[in-house]
This record gives C-alpha cells, structure tokens and sequence, in this order.
C-alpha cells in the first residue's frame, strides 16, 4: 500500500493553526484543468484565496481536493481546488506558512472532465472581486510576504 501525503494533513493543520490565532489562512494554488475558481482573478497561472471561515461556506479540506463556496463581487461561486496544486498556504497578517511542490491533480470526481472537451457545459465565469475570496486586506494595504518552507 502506497504511503498518502503529507500534503493535505498539513494544510488542515496550518488551517486550524491561523484560525486558533486570529489569522486569515490564504491558499496559494497553480491552476489547471482541474481547479474550477473564477478566470478573471488569475494571474500568471496562480490564484490566492482566502479560506478562512468568514470567506468560505462548506468548506471541505480533503485529502484530494478543497472545495467551498465563496462570493466574489457578491455572486457565490463554487471552488474546486486540487491539493496537488496548492503551492502554499501562509497567515494574510504575519506570513507564516509553508509552501509545497506542485503535482499533477486528478480530476475531481463526477466531473464532467471526461467528456468530449468542444462539448458545451458551464463553466467557470469571471465576476468581479468582491475582496473575499481575494488576498488583499480590506483597508488595500498589500500582505505582507509570506515565509514559506518547501516540503517534499
């Protein structure tokens, strides 16, 4: 029997570490195929969202996949983030937090991601930030940088 990651028991105790402090946990995640977040709050590959429990509805930090609902600019949008690529998770207030390699993700089960791709469907849609599910504080003051640690 293969040896499950470290990866997601990790991340959910990071979690629960921001959370016990007063922190604001952010998830830094490299998108592909199988992460479902809205396009226009992309950049360079890579989305920041805020996954602490004033942002997030139903949030689910699985061993495969993080899932919750969020708003941004007042619509609720549901997220599906692979663990594999979540490449840091960090406190917006202080920066502390850990980063991680990134892998191939799987795709999330009941997708429609086997389908024929040309195929028509909904997909995820841009909306305008709402600040929510972004990485900015809310007075605009960038966060501070995020002290990160590589685990393999």
């Amino acid at each position: 029997m293969q040896e499950s990651s470290t990866k997601p028991y990790l991340i959910r105790a990071l979690h629960e570490w921001c959370t016990d402090n007063g922190y604001t946990p952010h998830i830094v995640v490299t998108v592909d195929a199988n992460t479902v977040v809205p396009p226009a709050h992309i950049h360079d590959g890579q989305i920041t969202l805020n996954i602490g429990t004033l942002a997030t509805n139903r949030l689910t930090l699985g061993n495969d996949y993080i899932e919750f609902q969020t708003r941004f600019g007042g619509v609720t949008e549901q997220i599906y983030v692979p663990v594999a690529a979540v490449s840091a998770i960090y406190a917006r207030e202080t920066g502390a937090g850990m980063g991680f390699d990134v892998a191939e993700s799987q795709p999330y089960p009941g997708s429609d991601s086997d389908a024929d791709a040309s195929a028509p469907g909904p997909g995820p849609q841009a909306v305008p930030d709402s600040g929510s599910g972004g990485s900015s504080p809310p007075d605009g003051t960038p966060p501070k940088p995020p002290r990160l640690t590589v685990v393999k």
